[in-house]
């Protein structure tokens, strides 16, 4: 396995491993205020913490003498500011959907049916050209088995709550395939806060319209907004942006889908939760599925690049 591969597995693991925890902020968040006021704060937040990260690493370009013509930067600025309008919409609506659908359904059924992008994810890319190994579907199958035993503890039976997360999950799966098209094309931290500000923007409409923000109730909030801002988004979502750089999309989701592991290995571990052992053999399967699309394979992949 190539180091480059190694290094974006870790930096997608750490994605999850954040994810995992902000569940909890997501929650909490929405005792306060609504799911487009809580995700405009969390996004705008997100957005701005990146910005000097951006100024320094455009002064350290400057420094080493890396020189670009203007059409080249007309170009490069171009397909960042759609990539970051295209990953904006697809993370807002996804976001947004997950929120709603969080009030109408368990944490345990949304935290699978959000999940099922590892299955999307594949599906789609079909329709796309790309190729995909046997051994990806086989452990896109384990996984979803594995996450249906560590989340499900009730009977599965579908309601409203249940279909808004659904869209959600659709929407990752477009989310992390455009992010597929335009990581490798655009720098990541910019296209990371393009995303966020595009989303913040669409949010603040959408709370004003249909919610009745207040700064009182935003600073009840402001613990689980200032987590789910600056780890969430600012660091988790920039992290998948350049952890999935070169990466099959399908294998990048069964890595983040560790989300739902980690969420209730935290509450073990943290919380004092137990587990019980049907939601062990979960985590176990996650595990192994995570593993298996990890192997080396005998012979040479086609990538993106190919097609």
């Amino acid at each position: 396995m190539k180091a480059s591969t190694i290094r974006n597995s870790l930096l997608l693991l750490l994605a999850a491993c954040i994810w995992g925890v902000a569940f909890v902020a997501q929650s909490a968040g929405m005792e306060h205020v609504g799911p487009f006021t809580f995700n405009a704060c969390r996004f705008l937040l997100g957005g701005t913490v990146l910005l000097p990260l951006i100024a320094v690493r455009s002064r350290q370009r400057n420094a080493e003498g890396m020189s670009e013509s203007k059409d080249e930067k007309k170009k490069r600025r171009r397909i960042a500011l759609l990539g970051g309008i295209c990953c904006g919409l697809a993370i807002c609506t996804a976001s947004s959907f997950q929120q709603m659908g969080i009030v109408y359904t368990s944490v345990g059924k949304a935290g699978f049916i959000t999940t099922l992008y590892i299955i999307i994810v594949p599906i789609f890319g079909m329709f796309f050209g790309r190729k995909v190994r046997p051994v990806i579907w086989l452990g896109a199958v384990m996984a979803a088995a594995g996450l249906y035993l560590l989340c499900m503890n009730e009977s599965f039976s579908l309601n409203k709550g249940d279909i808004l997360v659904f869209v959600c999950a659709v929407l990752f799966s477009v989310h992390i395939l455009v992010i597929d098209y335009f990581s490798p094309r655009a720098d990541g931290v910019v296209l990371s806060c393009l995303q966020f500000y595009t989303s913040a923007i669409i949010c603040i409409v959408l709370s004003v319209l249909f919610e009745q923000p207040s700064w009182e109730n935003i600073l009840h909030a402001a613990v689980p907004i200032l987590y789910a801002g600056i780890m969430s988004c600012g660091v988790a979502y920039t992290l998948q942006i350049i952890g999935q750089k070169g990466m099959d999309p399908t294998v990048a989701s069964l890595i983040l889908s560790l989300e739902s592991v980690v969420s209730v290995l935290a509450g073990w571990a943290i919380l004092g939760q137990k587990l019980s052992r049907k939601e062990l053999l979960g985590c176990a399967v996650v595990f192994a599925a995570v593993i298996l699309v990890q192997l080396p394979e005998r012979k040479r992949e086609t990538t993106l690049t190919d097609l």
